[in-house]
């Protein structure tokens, strides 16, 4: 006799896998705790394998757990796509959103790619600039939802989390030990006069080694270890590193994360996007 999987628990089971657990897996999906986990027992059982490994609390998934979320991944993207397809309500249209260059890797790739699958006939328009002027650009109207880095972000904002600024330099290198620290920034970046001020406070001498508003330059600059920069954690270029034992460089505090939602849209594909955002950039 056929069988056929549940796609409900299904979907539960990859989504699980992909954010790395079940309590926020359950705030993505807009369900309890529990049903989640009881949706991953009905798969298992139904299935006759155990899909996670759960060692020391921790979620880990066994071999063919692997080997389904690969499948369920393909199944639930077509599924969405035929009912995006032929649902009378369908959603179509245009969204603007907006992403500081320090946040846009390694979520907004996977995001955009999620919401291209569910609702094939919206077109994501991204843009990525800086913090005020996205805010600016966001108060004329000109974006439906923008995320921030920055240290209050408005009452309006939802936030959604925050990042410690981390000094970088170049692997094993030694421009961080030098005086007067040479800074690469560009001329508009939010942390360059933070990072001024901290230096100033600590009485370590400095000079700029960049100008002008290209990342590249900056980026370069730093990986040959001709100046430092500083970067969120988790946004140091590539080619560049962590510098440690930071006693020798004031501590730079952390950097909120905001998210900001046009009143004008309220509809299904927003509600995705905000929740994948909250999700990818919650604590």
């Amino acid at each position: 006799m056929t069988r056929n999987l549940d796609l409900a628990s299904l979907r539960s089971f990859v989504t699980v896998a992909d954010v790395g657990g079940v309590t926020r897996a359950a705030g993505f999906l807009n369900l309890t705790q529990s049903a989640v986990s009881m949706q991953i027992k009905r798969l298992e059982e139904s299935l006759g394998q155990v899909l996670f490994l759960r060692a020391a609390k921790k979620l880990a998934l066994s071999p063919e757990g692997e080997q389904l979320v690969s499948y369920g991944r393909r199944m639930l993207a077509l599924n969405d796509e035929v009912l995006a397809r032929f649902s009378a309500g369908s959603c179509d249209g245009e969204i603007r959103l907006g992403v500081p260059h320090d946040i846009v890797y390694p979520a907004i790739p996977g995001i955009l790619k999620r919401l291209a699958q569910a609702y094939p006939r919206v077109r994501v328009n991204l843009m990525s600039s800086f913090t005020i002027l996205l805010k600016e650009a966001h108060a004329k109207g000109e974006f439906d939802v923008i995320l921030t880095t920055e240290m209050a972000p408005d009452p309006a904002a939802e936030v959604l989390g925050a990042r410690q600024l981390v000094w970088v330099g170049a692997q094993d290198g030694t421009a961080w030990q030098r005086r007067p620290l040479r800074l690469g920034f560009k001329d508009t970046c939010i942390f360059r006069p933070r990072t001024q001020a901290a230096l100033d406070e600590a009485g370590i001498p400095w000079e700029m080694a960049t100008g002008g508003e290209s990342e590249q330059a900056v980026e370069a600059t730093v990986a040959a270890d001709l100046a430092v920069s500083v970067r969120m954690q988790g946004g140091i270029p590539e080619g560049c590193v962590a510098i440690p034992g930071d006693n020798m460089l004031p501590r730079l505090g952390e950097m909120k994360i905001g998210l900001y939602r046009s009143a004008r849209r309220k509809d299904e594909v927003i509600e995705m996007l905000m929740a994948e955002l909250r999700c990818a950039y919650g604590c």
